[in-house]
């Protein structure tokens, strides 16, 4: 049958729908994939899905009309009202759950994306898609029996489409690498077995239990309020504290939660996912451990805010929409003169406003997504230096670095693109990394910014002395500039202690050879008293400017008469 149906389709059109096929069948991630050629109706599908599903073949006309037949029948109806809504312009991709027939008659569910690639003339020549098969997803966690993170993303969608309220927390253990080091992965696998049989019977009959990425374990519940959580996940970490003890050994193993109560279906389950995980990490970081509630850990109506939080999310798969950047100039400490400036985020819509970075930017580095955003960041802010590399050669783009960009296995090769791309000079970009960084590994962490130096690129470390590990992390990585936090300047003309302070920073300063920006510079008597300490080589803060949109400061730095640096 393949035979025949290709007949209908010129070799040059046959050859370039196997090669696009290839492309997406590489990156599918273990999907189905199918390709369709619009202009024939000829598709190309995974041999997986015509084996599975028992498909004519690889090569089919019709394949729509084929696919639709199975579909179970209870199903069709709203299948055949998003391919016909796609088809018709009316939504720009295809994307739902349906069940669909096998081989064997058995139903299995699936998760179906499509979307029609135009040619260069805005016309329909491609419908491409990918079908995920979850009958063939491991929904089981081997190590502990639990159902897996699958199986949890699967629930969670499970409960938007009922609609029907609950609440979940994730517990996690910190520390768990000591385990492994010092008794093997055998004995920590035993632990994680023990760790899942606890909480299935501190958990019974109150919610599902399930196996999460690395150490992390979650529960789902439809009967338990997030205080109740809160409560028995106490009870539960007193005991852990107390009583843990596997085979003769009693093992310390701290514990940290988050908390999010799903109630409202107008959101994604991805938002709800990222906020449950930015409690857990506020759990943490910030409260020894002790359970966050996401209601708890925002000052902003919840409701309201995570419905601002779902569409800032959503803004990011719609080319970075509402996004904008804001810069703050950096002035050489001597001259005055602008020396460099720093680019700020922010995003606005017209039923939201201006929404500032603190409000959406901790929560939205849980999401897989971030990354998508730090490059739209990192672009932007290339693309507006140039205007400014004319009149300021020496002139440098700071950047914000999150850790969720930088733990990406691409980071190093997208940073580099991007340069090539905008022709942005690699020594006039400064990437500022924080304390966070200290999360990830090490020596990788070392590698990247070594080679980001031996191309030129600069590094600063941002609000430095707001954390324990500042000190560490300047030790760990070459930097080229420290940026002390405002916290530390703000009484520095009266306070002794802040005095004692600056003195400090600039004698470690100068131990590593690194250069001091001191940040919010608020008034002339700051800027004269910060210029007497000689590693002291820039000031950036409000006596200076606030971050002011592109345009604005153009005209103030470009087309104004300030003489460069």
């Amino acid at each position: 049958m393949m035979n025949e149906v290709l007949l209908e389709m010129p070799e040059e059109h046959r050859k370039k729908l196997d090669a696009l096929f290839e492309a997406f069948d590489i990156i599918a991630g273990g999907s189905n994939v199918y390709l369709c050629d619009m202009r024939y109706d000829i598709s190309r599908w995974s041999q997986n899905a015509v084996d599975y599903f028992g498909l004519p073949g690889m090569y089919m006309k019709g394949a729509g009309d084929i696919w639709a037949q199975h579909v179970h029948p209870d199903d069709r109806e709203s299948y055949a009202h998003s391919i016909a809504q796609l088809f018709q312009g009316d939504a720009a991709e295809h994307d739902m759950q349906y069940r669909a027939r096998a081989k064997d008659g058995s139903y299995t569910v699936c998760t179906c994306r499509g979307v029609i690639v135009c040619n260069p003339d805005g016309q329909p020549e491609y419908f491409a898609g990918s079908i995920q098969n979850h009958g063939q997803l491991s929904y089981v966690d081997t190590t502990t029996g639990l159902r897996s993170l699958y199986g949890f993303f699967d629930d969670l969608r499970s409960m938007f489409f009922r609609k029907d309220p609950g609440a979940i927390i994730q517990i996690g253990l910190s520390s768990f690498s000591n385990v492994n080091d010092i008794y093997g992965y055998t004995f920590g696998n035993s632990v994680l077995h023990e760790i899942a049989n606890r909480l299935r019977i501190h958990f019974a009959n109150k919610g599902d239990v399930y196996r999460m990425d690395g150490t992390k374990f979650a529960v789902i519940t439809h009967v338990l309020s997030p205080d109740e959580l809160s409560s028995l996940y106490k009870e539960f970490k007193r005991r852990m504290a107390h009583d843990f003890v596997i085979e003769g050994k009693r093992i310390s193993l701290p514990l940290n939660a988050g908390i999010v109560m799903v109630d409202n279906f107008d959101i994604s389950t991805e938002t709800v996912y990222s906020c449950l995980k930015y409690a857990y990490y506020d759990s943490k970081s910030r409260k020894l451990g002790d359970a966050v509630i996401f209601a708890d850990a925002l000052t902003d109506d919840n409701r309201h805010y995570v419905e601002k939080l779902n569409v800032i999310r959503n803004s990011v798969t719609q080319n970075c929409k509402g996004f904008f950047l804001c810069y703050q100039p950096i002035m050489d400490a001597k001259t005055e003169q602008l020396k460099g400036m720093e680019a700020l985020l922010r995003w606005k819509s017209e039923d939201y406003g201006t929404v500032p970075p603190i409000q959406f930017v901790p929560i939205l580095e849980q999401d897989t997504l971030f990354p998508e955003l730090g490059r739209w960041i990192l672009r932007t802010a290339m693309e507006d230096g140039k205007l400014l590399l004319g009149k300021y050669p020496k002139f440098l783009m700071n950047v914000n670095l999150s850790y969720a960009q930088l733990e990406t296995s691409s980071f190093v090769n997208d940073v580099i693109q991007l340069l090539d791309d905008t022709g942005f000079p690699p020594e006039n970009l400064c990437l500022e990394i924080t304390e966070r960084c200290r999360m990830l590994d090490m020596s990788l962490l070392k590698n990247m910014f070594k080679i980001f130096r031996e191309k030129g690129i600069k590094v600063a470390l941002d609000d430095f002395g707001t954390g324990f590990s500042s000190l560490g992390l300047l030790r760990e990585v070459p930097v080229d500039t420290v940026k002390i936090d405002r916290e530390y300047v703000k009484n520095v003309e009266n306070s002794s202690a802040d005095q004692s302070t600056i003195r400090s920073i600039s004698g470690l300063a100068e131990s590593f050879r690194t250069e001091i920006c001191v940040e919010g510079v608020e008034t002339a008597e700051m800027r004269d008293f910060l210029r007497q300490y000689q590693n002291v080589s820039s000031l950036q803060g409000y006596y200076y400017s606030k971050p002011i949109p592109m345009d604005e400061f153009i005209q103030k730095y470009l087309t104004g008469s300030a003489p460069a640096a």
